[in-house]
């Protein structure tokens, strides 16, 4: 048993560690490229905008090269892409400052949504308990006098 648990730690640290690997250019450029929308409007990201004759991405890609050539950090050339081009070419909005409202609304929104539902239920599964339940037919009637009324009642 302390075997197993012994492999799956160090499977789970060997992949720590391979998540952090691919440091080289060329992994980051195209995770920064994949990070940023083409400028054109086709609304499809830089590195896979299949415009014939886009002009824009190759024009953005240039660039990007030249961002990454200048050891610019990834925060500082998407910073400076969105300053160039507008916030419209960031695929998803840079974590920090304001940025961060966008991460976090949508999941505060879902949050509150469901808790308020939750609350809903309960104050209605309270009140339903105070209930005296009626009963369908009205006062205690059974057998053939039920019947007798039944057929009284659903007469031409």
């Amino acid at each position: 048993m302390l075997k197993r648990w012994l492999g799956a730690a160090a499977i789970c640290c060997v992949m720590i560690v391979m998540m952090g690997a691919g440091g080289d250019p060329q992994s980051r450029f195209g995770k920064l490229g994949h990070e940023m929308m083409c400028a054109c409007s086709c609304g499809q990201i830089l590195l896979e905008c299949n415009h014939v004759g886009c002009p824009v991405s190759p024009v953005m890609i240039n660039e990007l090269h030249a961002q990454m050539d200048g050891g610019a950090s990834d925060t500082l050339t998407l910073h400076w892409f969105a300053a160039k081009y507008g916030a419209t070419v960031l695929a998803a909005p840079i974590r920090g400052g304001f940025d961060n409202v966008a991460w976090i609304a949508p999941m505060a929104a879902f949050l509150l949504a469901t808790v308020g539902v939750g609350f809903l239920i309960r104050v209605w599964t309270v009140r339903s308990g105070r209930r005296v339940p009626v009963s369908a037919a009205g006062p205690d009637v059974r057998g053939d006098a039920l019947r007798e009324r039944i057929r009284r009642e659903t007469e031409y």
